[in-house]
């Protein structure tokens, strides 16, 4: 133990509590460990970690709690945080489902990693706007950050969880950064000795970089803030599609397709970038693809009538990218998803139910870092 530190700030039942909503592949679960052990071995705290998350896979949503108490402070409460003191949003697509926020009130620092984005509140609006727009109307927040995670990733050959961990250090205002590397050294330094100098970097970048609106990072922060309304009860229009609003008698009048479901936030900075004049329409691409995700509609090709290839519903592409492999002719390659927000190839499932309007105006980012890249790459790219 190196020190103890006091909390800026605690709920009625003494604790400081941190939530981090993510996606599988980024991370959140381990950054959410290396936060509960710091607490305990090296802030002289009581402390507590838990992720929940459904199937062990890339882009499935995955929820990461902590807890600090003083050393005297018992932590006798295990249940999923409601009311943070700090959330983390580790993929800026998650923005699009307004639930994130649930429970964020005046007590509450937000930190978004913008994903490729640019991280100027001036040009949030027109790269993509999805964050702005998503916090507006929703009640005054205790600080909102942002940070480049992905772009600091890439250019530090780390992750984004440790760019986040850098971050959120910053923001809390009572970690000091050789804590972070030590506890980073400590959890993968043995495991990837290839990757800690890009860690050790990229949580220094992460620290540095993250920057406010409203307010100073790292600011210091009342102790008589109070608990008011969360931002979920200030809007009462956020869209959902429940017991109310389903289909008349709750039948799904679209059986076998999947209307609701955006797999977008799904994609970690890579995607398929569709070369129409390359396509020789063989079809081994929507072979390929686990979710029907080409549009293929009837045509004329070198003279004889066949299907056509018309283009990609990126609502439902999840950014695997086997359709990449599997082109012969390259009309399909690999491009950075930040390079490309206006899609023109884009052409959205007609079945669709529910068009998904935000996503049409900004395209989620993120990096790759599903074990099928890991393998391959953990060395060479220094990813852990």
């Amino acid at each position: 133990m190196k020190e103890t530190v006091m909390l800026p700030v605690t709920n009625e039942n003494g604790y400081y509590e941190i939530r981090l909503e993510s996606i599988g592949g980024l991370g959140a679960n381990l950054c959410g460990k290396m936060l509960g052990e710091l607490g305990l071995q090296y802030l002289g705290l009581n402390s507590a970690s838990f992720s929940s998350y459904g199937s062990e896979k890339t882009g499935t949503p995955v929820k990461g709690f902590i807890r600090y108490s003083a050393a005297d402070q018992d932590i006798r409460l295990h249940s999923p945080i409601k009311e943070p003191h700090l959330l983390a949003i580790f993929h800026d697509a998650l923005l699009t489902d307004f639930s994130v926020l649930n429970g964020c009130n005046e007590n509450t620092d937000i930190i978004i990693n913008t994903m490729g984005q640019s991280t100027d509140p001036k040009e949030m609006d027109k790269n993509s706007g999805m964050a702005e727009n998503a916090l507006k109307g929703l009640g005054d927040f205790h600080g909102i950050y942002y940070v480049d995670a992905q772009k600091i990733a890439i250019e530090t050959k780390s992750r984004v969880n440790v760019v986040m961990l850098g971050a959120m250090a910053k923001i809390m205002g009572f970690i000091k950064p050789e804590y972070l590397y030590e506890i980073c050294e400590k959890t993968l330094g043995k495991k990837y000795p290839a990757a800690l100098a890009g860690n050790l970097e990229g949580i220094r970048r992460g620290y540095e970089e993250v920057h406010s609106v409203g307010k100073e990072a790292g600011g210091k922060k009342s102790s008589q803030r109070n608990v008011g309304e969360s931002a979920g009860e200030k809007n009462q229009d956020i869209p959902t599609w429940g017991y109310e609003t389903a289909p008349a008698g709750g039948i799904n009048p679209c059986y076998g397709n999947s209307v609701v479901n955006d797999l977008s936030p799904s994609r970690q900075g890579f995607f398929p970038v569709f070369i129409p004049e390359r396509c020789i329409n063989c079809g081994l691409c929507d072979t390929a693809c686990p979710d029907m995700v080409f549009q293929f509609q009837k045509g004329e090709f070198k003279g004889r009538e066949m299907m056509i290839n018309k283009g990609l519903d990126y609502y439902h592409c999840k950014g695997c990218l086997r359709c990449v492999d599997v082109c012969p002719v390259q009309a399909l390659v690999s491009g950075v998803e930040a390079e490309h927000p206006e899609k023109q190839y884009f052409l959205p499932n007609q079945q669709l139910q529910r068009s998904p309007v935000y996503y049409e105006k900004a395209g989620p980012d993120g990096y790759v870092t599903s074990e099928s890249y890991l393998t391959e790459k953990r060395m060479k790219g220094g990813e852990v």
